[in-house]
């Protein structure tokens, strides 16, 4: 009877107690686990197409296929079930237009850090995908923008390509986006191609070889950065017509005091100015409400107070909490001692 029962035992316990020198015994879900099962879910969602071997399709979320970094030089087949695709960081230089026909629920496209060219991206392939938000096709070789984009894009990233050209008809209709990326590109010139994108709180455009300020910038621009072009001169009142516009970057531009008409930086709403690496001799008038200020390496020969506050008493000052102005014409003792009446709230004033 005794006999019976440590066989019994033995049976019921797990391996690892049974056998000691055995390597583990659940070896075997591990690997399961590594190929995308749970527990619970032995069985992967087959629905619309089987999983690339090369990618992974995790049954707890049977909606995504993971293919990023897996030294792919070609587009794997996409199950129709699919909403999410991560193939980043490959070597994919192509997306025929049957590329993705078969899935056009798609809704996250990632393909940043490829090695796509445009005349290798088929001219309708995003065009069937109406359900499309998020589009990052930054770190490519692409020197246009890919045509026939879907109108439900909210998020669209094309930095770090070759582009230098964007033509009207390339963001025509896409009223939803709200967040564009085209910065270190080779653009000399926007043309009317922001004309339309009413939904536009985004646009970085840094980087690039701009010498005028886009026109027909949207509206509802929260973040507008500028930074690293050609400019040397802004419209007059270019920044009045924005209601919620809270950041603005020009650094490292050409601008001087004769390009910058009165008072154009002075429009409330404004958090923070980056006004630094240009040549600008005079501190430009600001608004009150304005909190963090960049003018270093300019060319300024005097700190006027009057920049900051129209008056200077107890009641008048300005929220400004960061001024930089190093790398200036100016020295800590050029610093009025009204200062301390009008700057109150700066936590950083450097000169």
């Amino acid at each position: 009877m005794r006999g019976l029962c440590v066989f019994l035992l033995a049976c019921v316990l797990p391996l690892s107690l049974a056998s000691p020198g055995m390597q583990d015994p659940f070896l075997w879900l591990s690997a399961l686990r590594g190929r995308g099962y749970v527990e619970g879910s032995l069985l992967a969602d087959t629905t619309g197409g089987e999983c690339p071997a090369e990618c992974d399709c995790p049954p707890s979320f049977p909606i995504a296929m993971y293919c990023d970094g897996r030294g792919l030089t070609a587009m794997p087949n996409v199950p129709s079930r699919m909403k999410y695709l991560y193939l980043q960081h490959n070597e994919i230089s192509a997306i025929p237009d049957s590329a993705l026909a078969n899935a056009t629920n798609l809704v996250w496209v990632m393909m940043h850090h490829n090695a796509l060219s445009t005349d290798k991206i088929g001219k309708r392939v995003f065009a069937k995908l109406q359900g499309l938000e998020r589009l990052y096709l930054q770190h490519n070789n692409l020197t246009r923008v890919p045509p026939n984009l879907p109108s439900s894009l909210r998020d669209l990233r094309l930095n770090n390509n070759n582009i230098n050209k964007i033509t009207p008809a390339a963001l025509d209709g896409m009223e939803n986006l709200t967040i564009l990326y085209l910065h270190d590109n080779a653009l000399t010139d926007m043309g009317t191609s922001l004309r339309g994108l009413n939904s536009l709180t985004l646009l970085d455009v840094s980087g690039n070889k701009l010498k005028k300020v886009p026109d027909s910038l949207p509206e509802r621009l929260h973040q507008l950065y500028l930074e690293s072009n050609a400019i040397s001169a802004v419209p007059e009142g270019f920044l009045s017509k924005f209601s919620q516009l809270q950041y603005v970057r020009m650094a490292h531009n050409q601008l001087t005091d004769n390009g910058i008409p009165p008072n154009t930086f002075n429009v409330s709403g404004l958090v923070e100015l980056d006004l630094s690496f240009n040549q600008l001799e005079r501190i430009p008038p600001v608004s009150q409400t304005l909190e963090h200020l960049y003018l270093q390496a300019n060319h300024i020969k005097e700190f006027t107070l009057g920049s900051f506050c129209d008056v200077v008493d107890v009641m008048n000052f300005s929220k400004l909490r960061t001024l930089r102005l190093e790398g200036n014409e100016i020295s800590i003792g050029d610093v009025p001692s009204e200062s301390a009446l009008c700057l109150r709230l700066a936590n950083t004033i450097d000169v």
